[in-house]
């Protein structure tokens, strides 16, 4: 969009000043802004670290933008012997990395052409220009490194009033790229207090079946920050009831599971896990679910760990204390609390999910003490029987209650061992 395009704005000015951040007095931080400021240019704080720092939330990542072109920013923070990562180059962004923390720094620019997917842009000198290609109002504000805020199309009072709102007209602005549908959602599940800004929200209605056409790896990356957002079971189950999952996500049908995980994990976890929030969500089988995590793009651990929740979220979990040892021991400590939350969203047995917990918090499953070498020692010929005679101990030793040790389990494997040879 260029500037020409954008909506009324408050005015160019400063809008106010923001007391000066931690994170704006960093070392680090006042190294790179030295080093772009050196000719005298203007630069400032950009997009999410603003919007955070506004909202009292911590800052994880520096975003600066400069009017400068990507060559001459590269060019003044090789000068102050700043490593410089072209990661962007062909937009404008290169990443400044001092005493080991990123800071990406982008050239103002703005849209020339759009396809729904990707922006071809040109670089521009005008503030207002930048600002006016953000997705929403309040990932539009820019600080300067002395705290003069800015604000052209009223983010502050849009974030202060909990409303998600797109800069300009929301229709265009999804047909510009798409995956801003998502994005609506995933702020509105983090910053949200009013209910959706209504024209936005029916933008998102109308355009949901252009979802398809992104890529799985964008789809993957809004869906998993939005279902760890504070209101993500009241998002998604909006997202269900207006339709934007149906393309996305057929295997979703309702939320009554993630509500009930989200309730659990309150009770046994410090922060919320996305994956473990999706194989909620999914009312499907294994191969079901190897094909949403084929359609996210998502890496080889998270579709395995997705695969093998949805295959074994009906597993004995055990309701005694030998019960559970065992079950943890089997399934492992992570996949077995994970086994435990899944159930707990079902059945909301929150006294069930703390016995297990206790369990798993106080109990380090041990080691079973043989190996295939102890079999062949033996004189058992290499093939089956060897792990079948381990198999035979080791469930002996589990039902026991782990109490032996390798010597008598060496015991248990030479009679298992005898008895194979008997005719």
């Amino acid at each position: 969009m260029n500037a020409a395009d954008a909506p009324r704005t408050l005015g160019e000015g400063p809008v106010g000043r923001m007391p000066l951040q931690d994170w704006m007095q960093l070392p680090e931080t006042r190294q790179v802004v030295a080093a772009l400021t050196r000719d005298g240019t203007e630069v400032r704080y950009v997009g999410g670290c603003v919007r955070d720092a506004v909202a009292g939330r911590p800052v994880r990542d520096i975003d600066i933008a400069t009017p400068d072109p990507p060559e001459k920013v590269m060019e003044l923070l090789r000068a102050a012997k700043i490593q410089v990562i072209p990661t962007g180059i062909e937009h404008g962004t290169v990443t400044a990395v001092v005493g080991g923390r990123p800071f990406e720094v982008t050239t103002l620019r703005h849209d020339v052409e759009t396809d729904g997917r990707r922006a071809r842009v040109a670089f521009t000198d005008d503030w207002v220009a930048d600002a006016a290609r953000r997705d929403f109002t309040i990932n539009a504000l820019s600080c300067t490194p002395d705290g003069r805020l800015y604000d052209p199309f009223g983010g502050l009072r849009d974030l202060e009033a909990g409303v998600v709102r797109f800069v300009g007209e929301p229709r265009r602005r999804i047909e510009e790229d798409v995956l801003r549908l998502l994005r609506f959602f995933r702020f509105h599940a983090s910053f949200g207090k009013a209910p959706p800004d209504a024209e936005s929200l029916e933008a998102c209605v109308e355009m949901a079946d252009r979802l398809r056409t992104l890529s799985g790896e964008r789809v993957r990356s809004e869906l998993l920050r939005l279902l760890t957002a504070p209101a993500a079971v009241d998002v998604v189950r909006l997202m269900l009831e207006r339709g934007i999952l149906a393309d996305l996500l057929p295997e979703v049908r309702d939320i009554d599971r993630l509500a009930g995980l989200a309730a659990a994990e309150t009770r046994v976890r410090a922060t919320p896990d996305a994956v473990l929030r999706l194989v909620a969500l999914l009312q499907t089988d294994v191969r079901g679910a190897a094909s949403v995590a084929d359609r996210l793009r998502m890496s080889r651990a998270e579709r395995a760990r997705t695969t093998s929740l949805v295959e074994r979220r009906n597993v004995e979990l055990g309701s005694t204390v030998a019960g559970i040892r065992r079950a943890i021991y089997e399934n492992g400590r992570e996949r077995y609390l994970d086994l435990c939350l899944l159930r707990a969203a079902s059945d909301v047995d929150h006294a069930a999910l703390e016995r297990r917990w206790i369990q798993v918090r106080e109990w380090t499953p041990p080691s079973f003490p043989l190996a295939g070498a102890d079999v062949l020692a033996l004189g058992v010929s290499r093939g089956p029987a060897v792990g079948e005679l381990l198999a035979e101990v080791e469930r002996w030793w589990v039902e026991r209650g782990f109490i032996d040790d390798r010597a008598a389990c060496l015991q248990r494997l030479e009679i298992a061992a005898r008895n194979l040879r008997l005719p």
